[in-house]
C-alpha cells in the first residue's frame, strides 16, 4: 500500500511540476519587442552552475541585433538579423546563412523573460 501511494504522489508531484514550466505561446514579435540584458543562461532548469552573460538582445521592428558579446578580452556586436512568431515560437536567424534557431517562451513580465532554446538551454533576460 505505502508504495501505490509513493507512486501516486510522485506521479501528482512530476504532473504539477511540468506545468509548471510549460512554454507560453507567443502571439506576435512585438510581445518581445524592447531591449533585455542576457543575465545567464543555463543548460537545463536544475543546473546549478549558471553561465554569466553579458549581452544585450535588442528586438525592434523584426530585427534583432546581439550587443556587447564577449570574446577573448574584447566586445563585439552581432549584425542585426530577422525574427518572427512562427507556431509560437520565437524564430531567429543565423547570421551569414539561411538557418533559423527556435525558442519558447517559458514566462514574461515586465521587467524578465525567460527564453528556452530548442535543445532545451534556458536564457534569463532582464528588461533594459
Amino acid at each position: 500500500m505505502k508504495k501505490i501511494n509513493l507512486a501516486a504522489a510522485l506521479l501528482l508531484l512530476s504532473t504539477v511540476a511540468g506545468t509548471a514550466f510549460a512554454d507560453v505561446d507567443l502571439q506576435s514579435k512585438e510581445e518581445v519587442e524592447g531591449s533585455w540584458k542576457l543575465q545567464y543562461s543555463k543548460n537545463t532548469l536544475t543546473d546549478k552552475d549558471p553561465v554569466t552573460r553579458e549581452d544585450t538582445w535588442v528586438f525592434k521592428g523584426g530585427k534583432l541585433t546581439i550587443l556587447h558579446i564577449p570574446r577573448e578580452g574584447k566586445y563585439f556586436d552581432q549584425p542585426p538579423v530577422n525574427y518572427d512568431v512562427e507556431e509560437g515560437k520565437l524564430k531567429i536567424a543565423l547570421v551569414g546563412n539561411s538557418r533559423f534557431d527556435y525558442f519558447s517562451l517559458v514566462e514574461k513580465d515586465d521587467k524578465n523573460m525567460t527564453l528556452k532554446g530548442k535543445f532545451g538551454g534556458y536564457y534569463y533576460f532582464t528588461k533594459n
